[in-house]
């Protein structure tokens, strides 16, 4: 709870009910319990505003109990069944606020390989046709997580795309985590130039955790990235397994499909940019905090200094993980750039 609190308020936990989810919490056991009371609390409130045609309030509750929901289980990969069943309360509530966000979004299934990738497509009040910002998870977070970051680069005229791919939200029971993400976001791509409203010629990435490796990932072999943002991502995840937390190592076992972790340290080793980094010629924004815990920050400084394009590196001396906790140092600097990139609006 104290390494991850600024992730949770930063991505739309309340504090007050962090505080109630915290102090009824003594064993992690009782982790998804704890944390979808709350949720139930707000999705209560959705649906009675949704009865009453409160559509706005009803939008915002749902939204909030997804989170929530989500929170439940994003790490808690030992109980497999009580994780499923939050997520997918998770998943329900998203969809239900989608019509009444501000601005609306709706919920996009992509094939690939025998099942679908799932995304949150949101497109800002702009005249179309909008450039686009796919978001991408890391281990633990899904679509569900992603509001307070789509509505940045939506305040600037880009579309968003919250997006889970392999091993992520509603794909981890379908695919498991692989390296070689151009794959999954060139199906995305693909689907998504024929999608009216949207500028295929202007489509950037952002990732966070090992996010921040798939998305600089998919730019070395994706020509149709124009833009790329690695938050607090890996340059090589195999070096990091050591220093990893028992439950993230956990989690990333599970979300690999690997039978032990002897195997899930051997495909962590798969996930590196040593061969790839020099292939990225679009613009690369590479944001870390020096007091990551997960990921030392030296993996920033080599993914800056190994790409093959124009850079921008941004290292926060007192940046935890995600930088959640320093927020307001990179967010908008993050959503700006992205902005002038992909052609985006700096005014209001």
């Amino acid at each position: 709870m104290a390494h991850w609190k600024p992730r949770f308020i930063a991505n739309g936990v309340a504090a007050p009910d962090l505080e109630t989810i915290a102090s009824s919490l003594t064993d992690w056991a009782e982790w998804p319990k704890a944390w979808c009371a709350a949720a139930e609390v707000h999705e209560g409130a959705g649906r009675d505003a949704l009865r009453e045609g409160r559509f706005l309030s009803a939008g915002a509750h749902l939204a909030q109990a997804a989170v929530y929901h989500h929170f439940a289980k994003f790490v808690h990969v030992q109980d497999r069944d009580v994780m499923r069943a939050a997520h997918l309360r998770a998943v329900t509530c998203l969809t239900d606020a989608l019509p009444h966000l501000d601005p609306p979004g709706e919920r996009v299934e992509i094939p690939f390989e025998g099942t679908h990738l799932v995304g949150v497509l949101r497109r800002p009040p702009d005249p179309a046709p909008h450039p686009l910002v796919i978001l991408i998870p890391g281990l633990d977070s899904a679509k569900e997580e992603f509001r307070s970051t789509e509505e940045l680069f939506l305040q600037r005229g880009l579309a968003t795309l919250s997006l889970d791919g392999p091993g992520q939200g509603e794909v981890e029971y379908e695919l498991p985590i692989r390296p070689d993400w151009e794959v999954p976001i060139a199906a995305v791509i693909d689907h998504l130039e024929h999608v009216p409203g949207l500028d295929p010629s202007r489509i950037g990435l952002w990732g966070v955790s090992l996010g921040g490796y798939y998305a600089p990932r998919a730019a070395a072999f994706e020509p149709r990235v124009k833009a790329c943002i690695a938050l607090a991502g890996p340059f090589d995840f195999g070096e990091c397994w050591e220093q990893l937390p028992d439950l993230t190592r956990a989690a990333f076992m599970v979300r690999s499909g690997a039978a032990d972790e002897t195997e899930a340290r051997r495909r962590a080793e798969d996930l590196t940019l040593r061969d790839a980094a020099a292939r990225i010629s679009c613009p690369l924004q590479v944001v870390m905090g020096k007091l990551d815990r997960l990921i030392p920050w030296q993996h920033a400084l080599r993914l800056a200094e190994a790409a093959g394009g124009p850079t921008d590196l941004i290292l926060l001396e007192d940046g935890n993980h995600g930088c959640a906790n320093v927020a307001y140092k990179h967010r908008y600097r993050s959503a700006d750039w992205m902005a002038r990139v992909l052609g985006g609006r700096l005014e209001a």
